[in-house]
């Protein structure tokens, strides 16, 4: 059971509900145009159904709603921002701008941040590039929810990369991914349909595998990319390793088993060795390489023959990353954002606690 909301309504909400956080007019308006990419990109599980988790958080005092990210180091072509303390969803577009910025003057930038907070989708920043015929890649570390190959302790966080391509008459080429085999806002959507998880996503506390989506909550654990040793968790808990270190060790930000709990309610880890979770971006200007018109259209003819390969039997076609969520994007537009039950209920009691009106919720 859903209620479907328009993406204006939706945004009228959410903006509210960040300046009653106390956050200034623009950074409410980012906040909101970044958390809600990922309902209009169908990424449910990162949009408005984390927005009562930002307000605990607040409430906890654990995101400063008037922060001010500044640089605290650089280089022609690097920096190093702290985020404040803020929302990630502000910080992050910041940090990402300071890269494109830079690759604007020498070709490539690159910007990690330390005291930063949850920052939506990775796709949202690294698709800032895109405008620009730069390549954009984001990544962030996360709470510790992942165990490594062979280990029952949780060490990492889902630690999602992005890579946003422009391209010329074809869209873009956009992967935003996690590092797991599913990120914990699946195992979220799936406990409030009272559904089963796919066998490899999550493991119980003792590393046997679970169909189980409320593991974690009895200390079990998500799976890096691969599932287990056979099918290349190796890999997956590699690529994770590479974007907490990318985010956080290089950054000042608390990494590892140290980053922050989104939770509000989960005791922060003792003896953090850095400030916040951190981020880590990346621009490159296409003409630092090749003339960016050329690149485009080799990139169309890329995407165009990657399109027209033979699908395997039961499938219509061959997709580009970035095609489901252009697509749910270009659909939800026009028809409108589900919202689940249980994500419906959650923001009522978080209008109720702010004092903003939530009856779009209720026609």
């Amino acid at each position: 059971m859903s209620t479907t909301v328009s993406y204006t309504h939706l945004y009228s909400f959410t903006e509210s509900a960040f300046k009653k956080m106390g956050c200034s007019d623009a950074d409410a308006t980012l906040a909101t145009k970044v958390l809600l990419s990922a309902d209009l990109r169908g990424i449910d599980s990162h949009g408005v159904a984390r927005l009562s988790g930002y307000v605990r958080l607040w409430e906890a005092g654990r995101i400063n709603s008037t922060a001010k990210p500044s640089i605290v180091h650089e280089t022609p072509s690097t920096a190093v921002v702290d985020g404040d303390a803020g929302l990630g969803l502000v910080v992050a577009p910041y940090a990402m701008q300071v890269a494109i910025d830079k690759a604007k003057n020498v070709g490539t930038g690159w910007v990690s941040v330390k005291n930063s907070n949850h920052f939506g989708i990775a796709g949202y920043h690294a698709m800032m590039a895109l405008d620009n015929d730069m390549i954009g890649i984001a990544m962030t570390n996360a709470s510790a929810l992942v165990a490594p190959t062979f280990s029952v302790e949780r060490m990492l966080g889902t630690n999602p990369i992005a890579v946003a391509i422009p391209a010329g008459r074809q869209p873009p080429f956009v992967a935003d991914m996690a590092t797991t085999t599913a990120a914990n806002g699946k195992l979220e959507i799936l406990q409030r349909k009272n559904a089963e998880a796919p066998l490899g996503w999550v493991q119980e506390k003792d590393g046997t595998p679970t169909t189980d989506a409320t593991a974690l909550k009895q200390q079990g654990a998500l799976l890096p990319l691969g599932s287990d040793r056979e099918h290349g968790s190796h890999k997956g808990y590699a690529l994770g390793s590479i974007v907490d270190i990318f985010s956080a060790v290089l950054s000042g930000g608390s990494y590892g088993p140290w980053a922050p709990p989104f939770p509000a309610y989960v005791p922060m880890p003792e003896n953090m060795p850095g400030k916040g979770l951190g981020h880590f971006f990346g621009a490159m200007r296409i003409d630092a390489f090749r003339p960016a018109a050329e690149f485009k259209e080799h990139m169309d003819n890329w995407i165009g023959r990657f399109r027209e390969a033979t699908p395997a039997a039961g499938h219509e076609r061959v997709l580009i990353p970035g095609d489901p969520e252009r697509e749910a994007e270009h659909e939800r537009m026009s028809t409108g954002i589900p919202i689940v039950a249980p994500v419906v209920k959650d923001l009522v009691e978080t209008a109720k606690k702010l004092g903003i009106d939530s009856s779009i919720f209720h026609s």
